[in-house]
Protein backbone atom coordinates (compact mmCIF):
# COMPACT_ATOMS: atom_id res chain seq x y z
CA UNK A 1 0.00 0.00 0.00
CA UNK A 2 1.30 3.45 -0.91
CA UNK A 3 1.77 5.70 2.11
CA UNK A 4 2.22 9.46 2.30
CA UNK A 5 5.40 9.97 4.34
CA UNK A 6 6.73 13.33 5.50
CA UNK A 7 10.49 12.81 5.82
CA UNK A 8 12.73 15.58 7.12
CA UNK A 9 15.83 16.26 9.23
CA UNK A 10 15.28 18.45 12.27
CA UNK A 11 17.36 20.01 15.05
CA UNK A 12 16.85 19.44 18.76
CA UNK A 13 15.15 22.84 18.93
CA UNK A 14 12.73 21.98 16.15
CA UNK A 15 14.26 23.73 13.14
CA UNK A 16 14.63 22.34 9.61
CA UNK A 17 17.07 25.06 8.49
CA UNK A 18 19.50 27.36 10.24
CA UNK A 19 19.08 31.15 10.25
CA UNK A 20 18.86 33.10 6.97
CA UNK A 21 18.09 30.37 4.42
CA UNK A 22 17.98 31.47 0.81
CA UNK A 23 19.64 31.15 -2.60
CA UNK A 24 23.19 29.95 -2.16
CA UNK A 25 22.46 29.15 1.48
CA UNK A 26 19.50 26.81 1.23
CA UNK A 27 19.91 25.20 4.64
CA UNK A 28 20.67 28.48 6.39
CA UNK A 29 23.68 29.18 8.60
CA UNK A 30 24.74 25.92 10.26
CA UNK A 31 21.86 23.99 8.73
CA UNK A 32 24.13 21.56 6.90
CA UNK A 33 24.70 19.87 10.28
CA UNK A 34 21.12 18.58 10.07
CA UNK A 35 22.07 16.33 7.16
CA UNK A 36 25.45 14.99 8.26
CA UNK A 37 23.86 11.56 8.70
CA UNK A 38 22.70 11.46 5.06
CA UNK A 39 26.26 11.88 3.73
CA UNK A 40 27.95 9.68 6.33
CA UNK A 41 29.82 6.48 5.52
CA UNK A 42 28.37 4.82 8.62
CA UNK A 43 26.81 1.53 7.43
CA UNK A 44 23.54 2.00 9.32
CA UNK A 45 23.09 5.55 8.05
CA UNK A 46 23.83 4.40 4.50
CA UNK A 47 21.21 1.68 4.94
CA UNK A 48 18.56 4.24 5.98
CA UNK A 49 19.30 6.42 2.92
CA UNK A 50 19.30 3.38 0.63
CA UNK A 51 16.01 1.94 1.94
CA UNK A 52 14.24 5.31 1.93
CA UNK A 53 15.29 5.92 -1.66
CA UNK A 54 14.26 2.40 -2.69
CA UNK A 55 10.74 2.93 -1.31
CA UNK A 56 10.25 6.35 -2.92
CA UNK A 57 7.66 6.00 -5.66
CA UNK A 58 7.33 9.78 -5.98
CA UNK A 59 8.79 12.76 -4.13
CA UNK A 60 6.82 15.94 -3.37
CA UNK A 61 8.40 19.32 -2.69
CA UNK A 62 7.45 22.98 -2.60
CA UNK A 63 8.47 25.66 -5.06
CA UNK A 64 11.01 27.38 -2.82
CA UNK A 65 12.82 24.09 -2.26
CA UNK A 66 12.66 23.33 -5.99
CA UNK A 67 14.27 26.69 -6.77
CA UNK A 68 17.12 25.83 -4.40
CA UNK A 69 17.79 22.30 -5.69
CA UNK A 70 17.43 23.32 -9.35
CA UNK A 71 19.50 26.49 -8.89
CA UNK A 72 23.17 26.89 -9.89
CA UNK A 73 24.43 25.67 -6.51
CA UNK A 74 21.81 22.93 -6.15
CA UNK A 75 21.78 19.23 -6.93
CA UNK A 76 24.23 17.50 -9.22
CA UNK A 77 25.33 13.91 -9.82
CA UNK A 78 26.83 13.64 -6.33
CA UNK A 79 24.37 15.70 -4.25
CA UNK A 80 20.64 15.20 -4.50
CA UNK A 81 17.80 12.91 -3.57
CA UNK A 82 19.32 9.45 -3.58
CA UNK A 83 22.19 10.69 -5.76
CA UNK A 84 24.44 7.81 -4.75
CA UNK A 85 21.68 5.22 -5.20
CA UNK A 86 20.36 3.42 -8.26
CA UNK A 87 17.16 4.83 -9.74
CA UNK A 88 15.51 8.25 -9.49
CA UNK A 89 11.88 8.71 -8.48
CA UNK A 90 9.60 11.22 -10.22
CA UNK A 91 9.33 14.61 -8.51
CA UNK A 92 6.11 16.58 -8.03
CA UNK A 93 6.36 20.30 -7.26
CA UNK A 94 3.43 22.28 -5.85
CA UNK A 95 3.65 25.83 -7.15
CA UNK A 96 1.57 28.84 -8.14
CA UNK A 97 3.25 28.84 -11.57
CA UNK A 98 5.69 26.45 -13.27
CA UNK A 99 9.26 27.66 -13.89
CA UNK A 100 10.16 28.87 -17.35
CA UNK A 101 13.03 26.38 -17.54
CA UNK A 102 14.51 23.50 -15.55
CA UNK A 103 18.26 22.94 -15.10
CA UNK A 104 17.96 19.33 -13.88
CA UNK A 105 16.43 18.01 -17.08
CA UNK A 106 17.59 14.47 -16.34
CA UNK A 107 14.97 14.17 -13.59
CA UNK A 108 11.23 13.61 -14.03
CA UNK A 109 9.42 16.82 -12.93
CA UNK A 110 5.68 17.45 -12.66
CA UNK A 111 4.42 20.89 -11.62
CA UNK A 112 0.99 21.11 -9.98
CA UNK A 113 -0.62 24.55 -9.82
CA UNK A 114 -3.97 23.63 -8.24
CA UNK A 115 -2.90 23.25 -4.62
CA UNK A 116 -1.33 20.83 -2.17
CA UNK A 117 -4.12 18.20 -2.09
CA UNK A 118 -3.96 17.87 -5.88
CA UNK A 119 -0.16 17.66 -5.74
CA UNK A 120 -0.36 14.85 -3.17
CA UNK A 121 -2.92 13.06 -5.35
CA UNK A 122 -0.67 13.40 -8.41
CA UNK A 123 2.30 12.06 -6.47
CA UNK A 124 0.24 9.15 -5.15
CA UNK A 125 -0.86 8.29 -8.68
CA UNK A 126 2.77 8.23 -9.85
CA UNK A 127 3.84 6.11 -6.86
CA UNK A 128 0.98 3.63 -7.32
CA UNK A 129 1.81 3.28 -11.03
CA UNK A 130 5.45 2.60 -10.16
CA UNK A 131 4.33 0.10 -7.50
CA UNK A 132 2.28 -1.78 -10.08
CA UNK A 133 5.17 -1.81 -12.56
CA UNK A 134 7.66 -3.13 -10.00
CA UNK A 135 5.30 -5.43 -8.12
CA UNK A 136 6.09 -3.93 -4.71
CA UNK A 137 4.77 -1.12 -2.56
CA UNK A 138 6.29 2.34 -3.01
CA UNK A 139 5.55 5.50 -1.04
CA UNK A 140 5.07 9.19 -1.65
CA UNK A 141 7.79 11.11 0.23
CA UNK A 142 7.22 14.73 1.20
CA UNK A 143 10.78 16.03 1.41
CA UNK A 144 9.97 19.66 2.24
CA UNK A 145 10.43 22.34 2.78
CA UNK A 146 9.22 22.73 6.32
CA UNK A 147 6.27 24.94 5.36
CA UNK A 148 4.98 22.34 2.89
CA UNK A 149 5.23 19.53 5.43
CA UNK A 150 3.57 21.68 8.10
CA UNK A 151 0.72 22.49 5.70
CA UNK A 152 0.34 18.83 4.75
CA UNK A 153 0.19 17.83 8.42
CA UNK A 154 -2.42 20.49 9.17
CA UNK A 155 -4.48 19.37 6.17
CA UNK A 156 -4.45 15.73 7.30
CA UNK A 157 -2.56 14.59 4.21
CA UNK A 158 0.31 12.86 6.01
CA UNK A 159 0.09 9.23 7.15
CA UNK A 160 3.64 8.72 8.45
CA UNK A 161 6.11 11.23 9.92
CA UNK A 162 9.79 10.32 9.63
CA UNK A 163 12.08 12.64 11.60
CA UNK A 164 15.87 12.51 11.56
CA UNK A 165 16.74 14.25 14.82
CA UNK A 166 20.21 15.74 14.53
CA UNK A 167 22.26 16.40 17.71
CA UNK A 168 22.47 20.14 17.10
CA UNK A 169 20.77 23.24 18.52
CA UNK A 170 20.54 25.93 15.85
CA UNK A 171 19.11 28.62 18.11
CA UNK A 172 17.05 30.08 15.28
CA UNK A 173 15.88 29.00 11.85
CA UNK A 174 12.82 27.61 10.09
CA UNK A 175 10.61 25.75 12.60
CA UNK A 176 8.78 22.62 11.46
CA UNK A 177 5.91 23.00 13.91
CA UNK A 178 4.31 26.43 14.17
CA UNK A 179 1.27 25.90 16.35
CA UNK A 180 -1.10 24.44 13.76
CA UNK A 181 -3.49 21.53 14.10
CA UNK A 182 -2.85 19.15 17.05
CA UNK A 183 -1.90 15.60 16.08
CA UNK A 184 -1.89 12.24 17.82
CA UNK A 185 1.04 10.08 16.81
CA UNK A 186 2.14 6.54 17.56
CA UNK A 187 5.86 5.86 17.52
CA UNK A 188 6.66 2.89 15.31
CA UNK A 189 10.44 2.90 15.59
CA UNK A 190 13.44 4.75 17.01
CA UNK A 191 16.94 4.11 15.75
CA UNK A 192 20.00 5.95 17.06
CA UNK A 193 22.95 6.25 14.68
CA UNK A 194 26.18 8.25 15.10
CA UNK A 195 24.79 11.43 13.52
CA UNK A 196 21.04 11.34 14.20
CA UNK A 197 18.17 9.59 15.92
CA UNK A 198 15.66 8.35 13.36
CA UNK A 199 12.06 8.45 14.58
CA UNK A 200 9.11 6.99 12.71
CA UNK A 201 5.55 7.94 13.73
CA UNK A 202 2.16 6.94 12.39
CA UNK A 203 -0.49 9.64 12.50
CA UNK A 204 -3.87 8.57 13.84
Amino acid sequence: MTRIIADISISLDGCVTGPDPGPGNGLGTGGEALHTWAFSEDPEERRIVRETTARSGAVLLGRRLFDLVDGPGGWDDTVGYGAAEVGRPPFVVVTASPPESVRLTGLDWTFVTTGLPDAVAAARERAEAASADLGRDLDVVLMGGGALIGSALDAGLVEVLSLHLAPVVLGFGTPLFTGGTPHTLVRRSANATPNATHLLYELL
